[in-house]
């Protein structure tokens, strides 16, 4: 019979941390910390594996899940005395999600579960604390109705909020267990009114409820948008975690928190986290109340006259501490930490591999490293290449004048400008317009991740370092100012005021995730400094990984960026970019509609010296490194005139009339200029243009030769070839042109010509290309729209849907299709290799800066990988991951 459910509690467990896939991250690390030995309140896990099966049948249950929960409740009950819905030994629980990757704040809680009437009385006496027991009942109420009835929690604020200020009470804790009680009978009526049932009393079918709802949760739709941005498949589903209740609002000598055992935003060895004297988890993250901090340093740093945990309750902050240092050294990696203290008993709800800032990520490693707890290798491999992207982007230039209109916690570092905006969907209403936008909530909840993802920075005016946004701000690298309490917003009116000024929608104001400040209007920006433990990760990186990283540039200033990101040449330089500018553009246009090869060459003439120059400048950029040109590539009309006024200015340069030119404009139209009349077919049609662009790079390169002292040896890329017949007609041309200069210069230049693999026919053909091509570059964007025959330009609208679908599980043009793109470049290098073994084999296509790609190009044995400037770095550390990956496996 299948295992659906693993239990764990007193000091025993049915799992371990390997099993994270089964029993999900959460449901694998308690029973991990089961096994050491540490206070965990006892429970059970519900697989992974019944997640699948409930969507598979039509959300309903495996036989045999019944009583296997049946019988691990008892287990439970035998640890802890207690039975489940027995009023006189009783036992409540708790019902978490717990996914396989860590997706805070997406999915389903409940807390207090199995109180009904009779139950909290009997929780009164057994506590001999009417408050807490009524406390904990009105929050199950209002957790469960939320969770598993669909009655938005709001509702139940509302009633709280009007009954605080009808009992003249600023706080929760000041209600005392009648007043409670009358808040209960509100709650319960409510329900019954908006629902038209009753608030359940039976515990087993309040149990049923909270397992379907937190399985449910899994394809909610905040969970489902988590899942897309973080790359986490449909499939893994979530488990389900039912724990004994342990409760932090059982007076004083009670509390909650979260702490990491490093500062997450910084990396800074510290201990760091908050907690809530007589309060509940959920308490501490959704940032109702203000929380305190755990350690008296860093109290004494954030200027509170709030105790901390360590002077407050030192007991329990000596064995936290010593628990936390005891889990960052079994794990290796920072820990996020969940706990709870019952009437001065310490209890451990949670630890996982905390969330952290790429800045602190970076730290951590590095520190690690250094201190013995891992290897180089390993630190390098702990860095999510993505990540890098947080550091690579401006921040405030501490010269600039900042007109400070409110502090905040600097809940995520980084700084962003934007127009202020007050709900998640105009965030991404504006985001689809090309306006940045800053986010400002009262608090956010995981409703708004679409607009959190969408907006520049997000501001909230309530909640702590650890509440919903700070945690998600700082997984997705945008900058967070949390808990700005000076703010006051109106989402009716549309308004934010802020030391007595109102700001509206719309309305420009920059926040700094650094120092927590909000300033008015924008404010200017600095380049990040990539030294110091980037420094250290990247040549670490640099000297595990095989692949060498070029960029994709054609302009001096891409090309400098590159090259202080640390790219090793260029991999593309686009050619056609050169020519859309002021007088370039009106010499293009001549030579594209003159209908004579003299008038081309004419107009080609002109084009002459300014390709020559830009050649000149990357090559002395590069020094010596290698620079891959790639011949004009786009069909012609994208250079021609198309207003009238154009059209005219053209007329007038080439002595025609506008008539003629509009017909000739006419001729060149084409239906599907994707599959029509470009890259080589141009050079195979018009050779006049792949001689000048020869002569120009050949010139070039002398000239640049001379001028730096190092020898250019440029790389000559022939595009959109099928034929082998083509690229050969090609580089006859080329060769020709290159032996003209060398007798005209009297200087030898060393030189290569390759092709772009982006046809399929050329990766099935490549073994006839190689017998002349010297290199291959696979144009994986081409590749990849000529493999499905779509078109990237146009088929956004639909692959999304296709991705909801489950059809496809990413956009193929984001991240390499590596069943069917990708077999198309294993075989062109194949069959490439077979003709001349020692080819040089790159990619530069935008999968050059995917991660995953990255990978599949070291596994394939490619030399290089190009993508754009800012990649450069996140291709480096990807490259050797890659590289450590590929040593593991062949080990």
């Amino acid at each position: 019979m299948t295992k659906w459910v693993y239990t764990f509690g007193d000091g025993a467990a049915e799992g371990r941390a390997g099993d994270k896939n089964l029993l999900g991250g959460k449901g694998a690390n308690l029973a991990e910390m089961c096994s050491l030995g540490l206070p965990v309140p006892p429970g059970f896990t519900i697989t992974t594996e019944v997640c699948n099966a409930f969507y598979a049948n039509g959300r309903t249950y495996p036989a045999g899940l019944e009583a296997q929960v049946g019988a691990a409740l008892d287990h439970i009950g035998r640890i802890t005395g207690r039975n489940f819905g027995d009023p006189e030994k009783l036992l409540l629980v708790s019902v978490r999600s717990g996914a396989r990757a860590s997706m805070p704040g997406m999915m389903d809680t409940v807390l207090n579960l199995g109180l009904n009437d009779g139950t909290v009385e009997a929780l009164a006496a057994d506590s001999g604390d009417a408050r807490f027991a009524y406390d904990s009942y009105r929050r199950f109420i209002q957790m469960y109705s939320d969770v598993v009835m669909g009655l938005d929690h709001e509702v139940f604020e509302e009633i709280l909020q009007e009954e605080k200020a009808r009992l003249g009470h600023e706080l929760d804790t000041e209600l005392s267990a009648e007043e409670w009680q009358d808040v209960i009978v509100l709650y319960k009526a409510k329900v019954e009114e908006e629902l038209g049932t009753p608030f359940p009393q039976d515990p087993k079918e309040q149990l049923w409820g909270a397992i379907g709802a937190v399985f449910s949760s899994w394809m909610n739709h905040r969970a489902i948008t988590y899942r897309r941005l973080h790359d986490i498949p449909e499939s893994w589903g979530t488990a389900v975690n039912v724990q004994a209740m342990v409760f932090g609002n059982m007076g004083d000598s009670s509390a909650t928190g979260v702490a990491f055992t490093r500062n997450p935003s910084t990396g800074e060895n510290v201990l760091y986290g908050e907690f809530l004297v007589n309060a509940q988890g959920e308490d501490v993250v959704a940032g109702i109340r203000t929380p305190q901090n755990i350690t008296e340093a860093a109290r004494i740093g954030a200027g509170s006259d709030k105790p901390s945990l360590q002077k407050l309750m030192p007991a329990a902050f000596a064995s936290f501490m010593e628990i936390s240092e005891r889990l960052e050294k079994h794990y290796r990696d920072m820990q996020d930490l969940e706990f709870t203290i019952e009437r001065g008993k310490l209890w451990m709800l949670q630890t996982r591999s905390g969330k952290r800032t790429a800045k602190a990520a970076l730290k951590i490693a590095v520190d690690m490293a250094a201190e013995g707890l891992i290897s180089k290798d390993e630190a390098v491999t702990r860095i999510d290449p993505a990540s890098l992207d947080q550091l690579l982007h401006p921040t405030i230039d501490p010269k600039a004048e900042r007109n400070v209109i409110a502090i905040g916690l600097p809940a995520s570092p980084g700084a962003a400008t934007g127009e202020i905006v007050f709900s998640s969907n105009e965030a991404e209403e504006m985001r689809a317009i090309g306006k940045k936008v800053i986010l400002v909530r009262i608090e956010t909840s995981p409703e708004d991740i679409h607009g959190m993802h969408a907006a520049e920075g997000i501001l909230t005016t309530r909640g702590g370092m650890t509440s919903h946004a700070a945690v998600v701000a700082r997984g997705m690298g945008k900058p967070c100012v949390s808990g700005a309490g000076s703010l006051r917003v109106d989402y009716k009116a549309g308004t934010m005021t802020a030391m007595g000024t109102t700001f509206h929608k719309g309305d420009i104001v920059t926040i700094d995730g650094g120092t927590g400040q909000v300033l008015k209007g924008a404010v200017p920006m600095l380049q990040p400094e990539l030294s110091g433990d980037f420094a250290a990760i990247m040549e670490w990186a640099d000297s595990i990984r095989r692949m060498k990283v070029r960029t994709n540039a054609e302009t001096p200033a891409d090309a400098r960026m590159a090259r202080s990101f640390g790219a090793e040449g260029i991999g593309l330089c686009r050619t056609e970019h050169m020519f859309f500018e002021g007088e370039r553009i009106l010499a293009m246009r001549e030579m594209i509609l003159s209908d004579t090869e003299k008038g081309r060459r004419t107009a080609l003439g002109k084009l002459l010296p300014m390709q020559r120059s830009d050649f000149t400048e990357l090559f002395e950029i590069m020094a010596g490194l290698p620079v891959t040109i790639r011949l004009l590539d786009p069909p012609l009309h994208e250079f021609l005139p198309k207003t009238d006024e154009e059209i005219a200015e053209v007329a007038a340069a080439m002595d025609v009339s506008p008539e003629k030119l509009r017909h000739r404009t006419e001729l060149l139209h084409e239906f599907n200029p994707m599959l029509g009349h470009r890259g080589c077919r141009l050079a195979v049609s018009y050779p006049e243009i792949a001689e000048m662009q020869a002569r120009a790079i050949f010139e070039a390169a002398v000239e640049a030769g001379k001028a730096t002292g190092n020898p250019v040896v440029p790389e000559i890329m022939v595009p959109l070839v099928g034929l082998a017949k083509e690229f050969d007609f090609v580089k006859a041309r080329i060769d020709a042109v290159a032996k003209s200069v060398m007798e005209e210069t009297g200087v030898e230049v060393e030189y290569l010509t390759g092709t772009m693999i982006e046809l399929p026919r050329a990766a099935i053909r490549a073994h006839l290309i190689a017998e002349t091509a010297e290199f291959f570059s696979f144009g994986t964007n081409d590749l990849t729209q000529t493999t499905f025959g779509i078109s990237r330009d146009d088929a956004a609208s639909f692959l999304e849907t296709y991705r909801q679908k489950g059809i496809i599980e990413q956009d193929p043009f984001v991240s390499l299709d590596i069943e069917g793109v990708g077999e198309l470049v294993r075989i062109g290098a194949e069959r490439g290799r077979s003709a001349r073994p020692q080819i040089k084999l790159g990619i530069c296509g935008e999968h050059g800066g995917d991660p995953r790609s990255i990978h599949f190009c070291e596994e394939v044995g490619l030399d290089y990988v190009s993508c754009s400037p800012f990649r450069v770095p996140i291709a480096r550390l990807a490259a050797a991951q890659a590289a450590v990956k590929n040593s593991r496996k062949g080990a």
